[in-house]
């Protein structure tokens, strides 16, 4: 038999969503400290990423997946950056993403991503910088760097590849 009054007796659902717990604080600190280079094998896929991606692009190759890996780095570049590694190079970091947005929106016209030889000593420029960021940054920073890119995404804050119109 159904209750004919189901609606007044269902609860809104709270959105209130508990903290997750640690299970070894201690580690958590410890680790977080630590700098992001000491994980070898974490720092040697993320390069080969990377500069597999950006070697692509400059052979002419790259596909869709190789740009958003290239944005990826971009963002984060840009968020370390922003919180004070390699300030002193924000000229690079502009270009580098100038560059970025310039081949992904001949890539989306066209179909291709091609660089042209501006775009390319940038983006290599955007390249180093990253590299030389991974090297000195800790883990807690990366994961202020990517929590801050993230916002950025929620708020959409975000510079698009190509408007919408």
């Amino acid at each position: 038999m159904l209750d004919e009054n189901v609606e007044t007796k269902m609860r809104k659902r709270s959105k209130y969503k508990p903290k997750r717990v640690l299970l070894n604080p201690v580690g958590y600190v410890m680790e977080s400290l630590s700098p992001v280079r000491s994980h070898t094998s974490f720092m040697v896929d993320l390069k080969i990423k990377n500069h597999a991606a950006l070697d692509s692009l400059t052979k002419g190759v790259a596909t869709r997946t190789d740009i958003d890996t290239l944005i990826a780095m971009g963002n984060v570049t840009e968020a370390f950056a922003r919180m004070g590694f390699g300030k002193d190079y924000s000229d690079v970091v502009k270009q580098g993403l100038l560059a970025l947005r310039a081949v992904g929106a001949r890539g989306v016209e066209t179909g291709r991503f091609i660089l042209k030889a501006a775009e390319m000593t940038a983006l290599n420029e955007f390249m180093e910088l990253h590299d030389a960021q991974m090297e000195v940054v800790t883990l807690k920073d990366m994961d202020a760097a990517i929590a801050l890119v993230r916002e950025e995404f929620r708020l959409k804050k975000m510079t698009p590849i190509l408007e919408k119109t």
